[in-house]
């Protein structure tokens, strides 16, 4: 780390603490040559992960839309805003630690969905109309179908 004063490019750490929930790290640092101290933070680098959506238009992620679909969902439900930002945290996590930087909505829809499904089945059923887009009452039906199966599964 070069020196603000002398640009000497060499110094040691004196002090190191988490700050911002331990998003980032403050280091006190002390220049070997001419012995003034100075700060720097250390972050963590984050690649931008890019959303292609249906009419394939991309965009950067962005967790408040996610947030915010799921909020609609949870609507009138026992659903927590720490369990959706838990969830939005979970998915944000997943696709920053994917080897993929460009990612299909219907992957970010799919990935809700199965968090949701375990959180509370109307939420779930709200974001898989509109997630999936039901063409009819009988594609509905299915869904449901396919829901009522698996929690019977689950309990057998």
């Amino acid at each position: 780390m070069k020196c603000p004063f002398c640009s000497f490019e060499e110094s040691k750490v004196v002090d190191s603490r988490p700050t911002d929930e331990g998003e980032r790290i403050r280091r006190r640092r002390e220049c070997l040559k001419c012995g003034k101290r100075f700060t720097t933070y250390e972050v963590i680098e984050t690649v931008p992960v890019v959303v292609i959506k249906k009419d394939r238009s991309r965009e950067t992620f962005d967790r408040n839309k996610l947030l915010n679909g799921l909020l609609r969902a949870c609507e009138k439900r026992p659903v927590s805003l720490d369990t959706l930002e838990n969830v939005v945290d979970e998915i944000q996590n997943t696709l920053q630690n994917s080897l993929e930087r460009e990612v299909p909505s219907s992957k970010i829809g799919k990935y809700a969905m199965d968090r949701l499904k375990d959180i509370d089945e109307v939420a779930y059923v709200r974001f898989a109309s509109v997630y999936r887009q039901f063409k009819d009452i009988h594609s509905f039906m299915e869904e449901l179908s396919q829901l009522i199966k698996t929690k019977d599964e689950s309990k057998g």
